[in-house]
């Protein structure tokens, strides 16, 4: 769905961009690239490293509940890499089909699933290990911990930036 050429002047005016719908979308399909190659990057590492820990010694040494944590991270990774990767599939069954503005609002929301679906794996990872090493009531604070410190930083922080720019920019 494309914009008018008045609602493309007003959302030009908004930011102070003077772009066309065309090239709106085409800088935010540029954007949201950046950020999947960095999502993807840290995604693939983390699942990298996931695949791994199978293969040491002390694997054998785990615990059911810690075997099921294990198993549900490896999945977690394994679908936060494909998340990352979709929007890529998509712009190959998109591509010359006039149907950016779809695929820049697609992409966004799988990014933002991605990124649940990477704090999910990353606070996981943490309780594991701090399970492993330290206890099971380690490993709940550092999952919890983890958990909160992606909710501050991928919704909170934003959030109030988002407000903040708001409100400066009213004034």
């Amino acid at each position: 769905m494309e914009m008018s050429t008045n609602e493309s002047a007003t959302a030009s005016h908004r930011d102070g961009r003077d772009e066309t719908a065309t090239e709106r979308s085409d800088r935010n399909w540029t954007e949201i690239l950046q950020e999947l190659r960095v999502i993807q990057t840290g995604t693939q590492i983390l699942t990298g490293f996931l695949l791994t820990l199978a293969f040491q010694t002390r694997f054998t040494e785990l615990d059911q509940y810690q075997v099921t944590i294990y198993l549900a991270l490896v999945a977690a990774a394994v679908l936060a890499t494909a998340l990352a990767l979709t929007p890529v599939s998509l712009h190959r069954a998109l591509f010359a089909r006039k149907a950016k503005p779809q695929l820049v609002t697609a992409s966004d929301r799988l990014l933002k699933v991605t990124l649940v679906v990477v704090s999910l794996t990353l606070a996981g990872t943490a309780m594991l290990i701090f399970d492993v090493v330290a206890g099971r009531p380690a490993g709940v604070a550092a999952g919890v911990l983890a958990a909160s410190l992606a909710i501050v930083l991928w919704l909170v922080m934003p959030a109030l930036a988002k407000k903040y720019l708001t409100h400066a920019h009213n004034t």
